[in-house]
């Protein structure tokens, strides 16, 4: 049966509905698309973090293999440094990254500055050649710095160049672009006549450079910082092609053991301590941020 047409008056005149004009309930509909879409953000944000979840589980599992889990055990974070070859992997990582962090920061931050002062035509030159190592493939750019070592080695006192030198200056290649992306903004959001000032009253430019201008420049340059650090800590690729002389960090070291005996569930204790202490970290500095922004 057709349901008949319920007519509205108001003051003898008929009223229309939006039915009329071709309106739908979708209330149904959109309940249930809500259901579905956020099983599926559930699903997603699982898939991200399966890894880590797989990894944590795997520290805390006596068993060596990964296909069963056997009993509770802290056995292998307290073995982490006892595999000499994953202590010193370990090592160098953060050697490398570290090392690469500081001169990343220093030097991107004074070629942001240069960058920030340049006419328009030229800092947009500039721009181009800071966002190539960004946009170019990892791999493209592990060979090309390669290739680029493998001529330098052919003049005579470089030949064993190879090892920490040239993955130092790969990871400051693709960890400075970073920095000055970072620094920019801020460096457009401060006065741009503080350093005119500063030099008004009698600061000579180097130090107007680090009394006022970098003070004014903190949050970028730490942005830039954590940025430079986490992109070297864990390069994997670029690592891979500029390493020598038996130099591996963290992730050489774990692409060259898999499948061997020489892989020890330490790395997975190592793994995720370091998921953890970041976390920390981002908490901590998410709730400085948060307290600052309630002042």
């Amino acid at each position: 049966m057709n349901k008949t047409k319920e007519i509205k008056y108001i003051n003898g005149i008929e009223v229309a509905r939006i039915e009329d004009y071709g309106f739908k309930d979708h209330h149904v509909l959109d309940k249930i698309w809500k259901i579905i879409s956020s099983i599926l953000c559930y699903i997603i944000i699982l898939l991200i973090y399966l890894s880590i979840i797989i990894i944590a589980l795997q520290s805390f599992n006596s068993s060596s293999t990964i296909s069963s889990f056997e009993n509770f055990t802290l056995e292998w974070y307290t073995k982490i440094f006892d595999h000499a070859s994953l202590s010193n992997a370990i090592a160098n990582t953060f050697i490398i990254s570290l090392s690469a962090t500081a001169i990343s920061t220093v030097c991107g931050t004074l070629i942001a500055v240069g960058i920030h002062y340049l006419e328009k035509k030229k800092r947009q030159h500039i721009m181009l050649l800071n966002n190539i190592p960004l946009l170019n493939a990892d791999i493209v750019t592990g060979i090309s710095i390669m290739l680029i070592f493998s001529f330098i080695m052919k003049i005579k006192g470089f030949e064993y160049i190879f090892g920490f030198p040239t993955m130092l200056v790969a990871h400051v290649y693709f960890s400075l672009p970073y920095v000055v992306l970072n620094v920019l903004p801020k460096l457009r959001e401060i006065d741009p006549n503080l350093m005119d000032a500063a030099l008004d009253l009698g600061l000579k430019p180097r130090k107007a450079l680090i009394r006022i201008l970098i003070p004014a420049l903190k949050s970028g340059i730490l942005a830039g910082l954590i940025f430079a650090f986490t992109m070297s800590f864990d390069d994997f690729v670029v690592s891979y092609y500029t390493t020598g002389n038996g130099f591996n960090n963290l992730s050489i070291w774990i692409y060259s053991s898999i499948g061997r005996k020489s892989l020890t569930p330490s790395v997975y204790a190592f793994s995720t301590l370091v998921t953890f202490g970041s976390m920390i970290i981002l908490f901590i500095i998410n709730a400085i941020s948060n307290k600052k922004k309630s002042k």
